[in-house]
C-alpha cells in the first residue's frame, strides 16, 4: 500500500501567516522549494556550460528570481484548471482551490501579480533571449491537459521545465547552437526521471479517477524506466560537454551528477510514497552537481 504524503502541509512560517495570505503561499508553492529548485537549474547550466557563469552571475539571480516566480504561477494556473481533479485525489484534495482557502477569482488575480515579476526578468534579458522565453508560453499552458490526453504528461514537463537553458544559453552565448540542444535535451529526460518517481505517490487515485501518468505506463518496470531516463540524459550532458570541450576529463566532471542518480534508482522502491518524495526531491542536489561540472567545463 502507497503511503501518501499530502502536498499541502502547513509548517513553519507559512502555518503562521494568516488564512489568506497562507493560502496564497500554498497555491504558489512556497512552501515547497523543491520546484522552483528544478525549474532553475537548467538555466543556470546554460550560462555555465557558455562559460559565463562568474561575469553574468547577475543573470543566474535573474533566473532564480524568474523561476520562483513562474514556478508559482504555473503552479496557480494548474491548480485553476485541475481543481475538480484535485478534489478526488487524497494527496491533492488540501491544495487551497479544492478546500475552499481560495477561491479561483483570487487564483486568477493572484496568477497575474506572478506574472508581472516574471516581466519584471523578462524585460531584464537580450531580445533573442526575451523571445526564446516568451515562447515557453504556449507549452506551459497546454501542461495541465497533458494528462488528459497521454500516458507521458512527464515528457511535456520535460518540454517546460528545461526551457530555462534555452533562455540561459541564449542571454549569454547569443544564439541557439548545438551544446545547448544536446544539455536540453539531457534535462528533458532527467525531468521524466524524475517526474516519475514524483508521480509514483498518485499511481492510485490516478487510475480510478482516469489520469494518465508515466508511472502507470510503466507499471512494475518503473525502475528500469527511471534509470533509462537518466541513463539518456547522462550520455546527453556528455555529448553537450564534447561539443564544447572534447576530452575525456572533461566527462569526468559528470560522474558525481551520474553517481548520484544511480543512487535514487538503486534506492528506490515504487510502493514508499515518502521514500520516492524524498528521491524526486534529492534532485535539486543532483542540479547543484550538474551546475558545478558545468562551471567546470565552461570556464575552463
Amino acid at each position: 500500500m502507497t503511503v501518501i504524503v499530502p502536498d499541502s502541509e502547513h509548517r513553519g512560517l507559512v502555518a503562521r501567516l494568516p488564512s489568506t495570505v497562507r493560502g496564497l503561499a500554498l497555491l504558489a508553492r512556497f512552501d515547497r522549494p523543491i520546484g522552483w529548485w528544478l525549474l532553475f537549474w537548467p538555466g543556470a547550466w546554460g550560462v555555465a556550460l557558455a562559460g559565463a557563469a562568474v561575469t553574468r552571475w547577475d543573470l543566474i539571480l535573474w533566473l532564480l528570481l524568474g523561476s520562483i516566480a513562474m514556478r508559482g504561477a504555473g503552479c496557480v494556473y494548474n491548480d485553476i484548471v485541475d481543481r475538480d481533479l484535485d478534489a478526488q485525489v487524497a494527496r491533492t484534495a488540501a491544495r487551497p482551490i479544492p478546500a475552499g482557502l481560495v477561491s479561483v477569482k483570487v487564483a486568477w488575480l493572484w496568477l497575474v501579480a506572478l506574472s508581472l515579476v516574471g516581466l519584471l526578468v523578462l524585460v531584464q534579458l537580450h531580445p533573442l533571449a526575451a523571445g526564446v522565453a516568451l515562447a515557453s508560453l504556449a507549452p506551459v499552458a497546454a501542461y495541465p491537459f497533458m494528462k488528459r490526453i497521454t500516458w507521458w504528461p512527464q515528457a511535456w514537463l520535460g518540454l517546460v521545465f528545461s526551457w530555462a537553458a534555452l533562455v540561459g544559453w541564449a542571454d549569454t552565448a547569443g544564439d541557439l547552437s548545438w551544446p545547448v540542444w544536446w544539455l536540453y535535451a539531457g534535462s528533458i529526460a532527467w525531468v521524466i526521471g524524475y517526474d516519475t518517481i514524483y508521480a509514483l505517490q498518485d499511481r492510485e487515485d490516478d487510475a480510478l479517477i482516469g489520469v494518465r501518468s508515466s508511472a502507470l505506463a510503466l507499471g512494475g518496470r518503473v525502475r528500469a524506466g527511471v534509470a533509462l531516463f537518466y541513463a539518456a540524459a547522462t550520455m546527453l550532458w556528455g555529448v553537450a560537454i564534447w561539443t564544447i570541450r572534447p576530452d575525456p576529463l572533461a566527462l569526468a566532471a559528470l560522474l558525481p551528477a551520474a553517481a548520484h542518480l544511480a543512487w535514487q534508482v538503486a534506492t528506490l522502491r515504487p510502493d514508499d510514497g515518502a521514500g520516492a518524495l524524498d528521491r524526486f526531491r534529492a534532485n535539486r542536489f543532483t542540479g547543484l552537481l550538474l551546475f558545478l561540472a558545468f562551471l567546470v567545463v565552461g570556464t575552463a
